[in-house]
């Protein structure tokens, strides 16, 4: 009798531990191998009560998203809250000094109001070169308004043609 009862009993606590299912710290594993395998990278998991919760930081929405994907995908995981973060994208680059330059010497040629003159400013390495055509009377204006424009250039190249 008491080797059935020591059976019965055995056999109940076998099947009670089966019943529980993996630990939290299998599952946490589990999801961390899974996550490595499809190549998630930046994410931690940690699991309580079957809850998953992912933290860290990701390139973008579509890796936070599969990160949570991969993770409920982990038998055993009852949900998932994802606080991952998305990296900010890098700020866009100064504009050149050049066409800042550029901008301001046509600028102040377009502030003379001069009739039928052609001016093309160009600016490379800090060197401002007018070229097209200009009448011999505004060429003094033109290169004053290019000169007192020109910032940080270095030189102002006068290939303007006079007319």
């Amino acid at each position: 009798m008491k080797v059935k009862v020591f059976t019965v009993l055995t056999l109940a606590i076998a099947m009670f531990m089966m019943a529980c299912g993996k630990s939290d710290a299998d599952l946490q594993k589990a999801a961390t191998d899974k996550l490595a395998a499809d190549k998630v990278m930046g994410v931690t998991v940690a699991v309580k009560d079957g809850v998953a919760t992912l933290t860290g930081e990701v390139a973008d929405a579509t890796v936070k998203s599969k990160a949570e994907a991969t993770v409920k995908g982990v038998e055993g995981i009852k949900s998932v809250t994802n606080n991952c973060t998305v990296k900010p994208p890098p700020p866009p680059p100064p504009p050149s000094p050049d066409k800042m330059i550029e901008g301001t010497v046509n600028e102040a040629i377009k502030k003379l109001n001069l009739t039928g003159a052609n001016i093309t400013v160009t600016v490379a390495g800090g060197v401002i070169t007018l070229t097209g055509d200009v009448a011999k009377a505004d060429l003094t204006k033109v290169m004053q308004a290019a000169n007192e424009a020109k910032g940080n250039a270095t030189k102002v190249e006068n290939k303007l043609t006079v007319k």
